[in-house]
C-alpha cells in the first residue's frame, strides 16, 4: 500500500521519517510512503479553484488541486493531510477541511488529522523521551502542561529545552523558531514510545494510520 503524506512544515517531516517505520511495524517494507513538506499552512480557498501561486508551497491553499490531482493518479493508496490545529476550534476546523475534500471529484481514500495545538503535543504526550533526549530541561515549565491544549506549545516546550529558556531566544545570534523545531525532530523521536503516548491527536494519527494499513485487524 503507497501513502503519500503532506505536512505543513519540515520539521513535521523529519518528525515522520522517524515515526512511520515504527507505526507500521516490523514489515514496514509492505507499505510505502512518501513525505512532502509545505512552506506553510495557509488557508482552504473559496470554492475547489486553488488561486494561490503554487511556488508558494502552502498546504491548504493547494488542497483542492492536490486532492483532485491524486485522485487521477495511479498506484496512490491514500492520502494523508496533516496540520497543526493552531488557535483554531479543532471539530470546525477538520470539518471544513474534509468538507472540500469530500467534493472533490475525483478523490483518493483521504485521512486528515490534526496536532493540537501544535506539533510539539506530540513530544510533550511523552515526557519520559523529552527528559532522555533532554536531561538537563527544566521540569518546572512541563508541570502545569494540560495534554494537547491551547496554550503556547511550542513556547512551553522551548522555555523547557533551551538553555536560558524563552527570554534566551530574544538575544541575538539566538537559533529561531524553525532551528529549535528541526533539532527537536532529529532528537526527541527515537525516544518516544509510540504505543504510550498521552497525546491524544498522536493516537488519532497513529491510529488511523494503521487502520488504513490494515494492521491489527
Amino acid at each position: 500500500m503507497h501513502f503519500e503524506i503532506l505536512i505543513e512544515d519540515n520539521s513535521g517531516k523529519r518528525f515522520l521519517e522517524a515515526i512511520l517505520p515504527r507505526i507500521f511495524g516490523p514489515r514496514p517494507d509492505r507499505h510505502t510512503w512518501r513525505i512532502i513538506a509545505y512552506k506553510g499552512i495557509g488557508r482552504l480557498p473559496r470554492g475547489l479553484q486553488t488561486t494561490q501561486d503554487p511556488a508558494k508551497r502552502q498546504l491548504l491553499s493547494q488542497l483542492p488541486r492536490l486532492i483532485q490531482g491524486y485522485g487521477r493518479t495511479p498506484g496512490i493508496d491514500a492520502v494523508v493531510v496533516i496540520v497543526d490545529s493552531d488557535k483554531r476550534k479543532c471539530q470546525e476546523f477538520l470539518s471544513e477541511i474534509t468538507g472540500v475534500i469530500h467534493v472533490c471529484n475525483p478523490k483518493p481514500n483521504t485521512l486528515v488529522r490534526l496536532a493540537i495545538e501544535e506539533l510539539e503535543a506530540w513530544y510533550l504526550g511523552d515526557i519520559k523521551a523529552v527528559a532522555l533526549a533532554y536531561p538537563k530541561h527544566k521540569k518546572s515549565a512541563l508541570a502545569s502542561y494540560v495534554q494537547d491544549s491551547a496554550c503556547d506549545t511550542w513556547e512551553l516546550l522551548a522555555d523547557a529545552l533551551h538553555p536560558g529558556g524563552l527570554a534566551a531566544l530574544k538575544k541575538p545570534g539566538s537559533p529561531s523558531p524553525g532551528e529549535l523545531k528541526h533539532q527537536w525532530a532529529e532528537r526527541l523521536p527515537s525516544h518516544m514510545d509510540i504505543e504510550c503516548n498521552q497525546s491524544p491527536s498522536f493516537c488519532k494519527l497513529r491510529d488511523g494510520l494503521r487502520r488504513l494499513a490494515n494492521i491489527g485487524n
